[in-house]
């Protein structure tokens, strides 16, 4: 199994983070590679089992189950169910923790997947870099405005 993390420090409270983040159809809202999220079949973005298509800028299409929530933590953990990735599973947790000392928020996102070896170095640019790296810092963007 590879691992891929990326982690930053939003100026926000941890609770406006998470409550921003924790829409699991809310991506559009702050990560600029997600064009648009849709949650199948009904179901509320806050379900564990709900399964969200996500339209990214370039055309691609990827498929998530939500597998776990966990507001107390301030997490939630997703699977790639269908999607442009050479892997063979995929399943990433996105966690906010609040810095005391600072009052800001320290977020972290991360998955664990299971790929060929000559694929693990791209995956992890891409993963680390292209997605959370992205997203973290558009997050950060979004509160220092």
């Amino acid at each position: 199994m590879a691992r891929s993390y990326a982690s930053a420090v939003v100026p926000a409270t941890a609770d406006a983070v998470w409550e921003l983040v924790r829409d699991f159809n809310g991506l559009p809202r702050w990560h600029p590679a997600i064009k648009t999220s849709e949650v199948e079949g009904g179901a509320s973005p806050a379900e564990v089992g709900a399964v969200r298509r996500l339209t990214l800028a370039d055309g691609g299409v990827v498929r998530e189950r939500l597998v776990a929530l966990d507001d107390a933590a301030r997490a939630y953990t997703y699977d790639i169910t269908e999607g442009p990735f050479p892997v063979r599973s995929y399943r990433s947790t996105i966690r906010v923790l609040p810095i005391t000392a600072t009052g800001q928020a320290f977020v972290e996102w991360y998955s664990d997947y299971d790929a060929d070896a000559g694929d693990e170095p791209n995956l992890d640019e891409v993963f680390a870099t292209g997605v959370f790296g992205t997203g973290l810092r558009a997050l950060g963007d979004h509160y220092a405005s």
